[in-house]
């Protein structure tokens, strides 16, 4: 059974860096390009972490925080800010479990993350799916 994220990015490049960093390393990837979306994907799969970006259209990552905190069923899930270095989001959204920068190595970060909230550090390749 893999570890399932959901990531949540409005900007397409950076989804697609942190979905194809994440399935890489073996995880099962949903994805949503906004906070509604995001809280329409929690419907149908319960993530072991969620990653968003804060600043969004139509719902920012801030809200979709708050949605998540709220509920009792979703509270749990470690979630990780992703935003800019110049944000100042990391001192001002305290929710989050960790917070990594657009701006910076992104992929490095991520592997940081993963292991500061998860306590796994993925391995890269096609051995973290289960091929040899």
């Amino acid at each position: 059974m893999s570890v399932v994220a959901l990531v949540v990015d409005d900007s397409m490049l950076i989804r697609h860096t942190v979905c194809r960093f994440l399935e890489e390393r073996g995880f099962a990837v949903e994805s949503a390009t906004n906070g509604q979306e995001a809280l329409e994907a929690l419907k149908r799969v319960r993530p072991d972490i969620i990653i968003t970006d804060i600043q969004m259209p139509k719902m920012g990552g801030s809200e979709l925080i708050t949605a998540v905190k709220n509920s009792p069923a979703l509270a749990t899930i470690p979630i990780v800010i992703v935003a800019g270095k110049q944000s100042g989001f990391e001192h001002t959204e305290t929710r989050a479990n960790f917070t990594i920068f657009k701006d910076i190595d992104i992929e490095d970060q991520l592997a940081k993350a993963l292991q500061a909230v998860l306590g796994v550090k993925p391995a890269k390749g096609k051995a973290a799916k289960g091929s040899t």
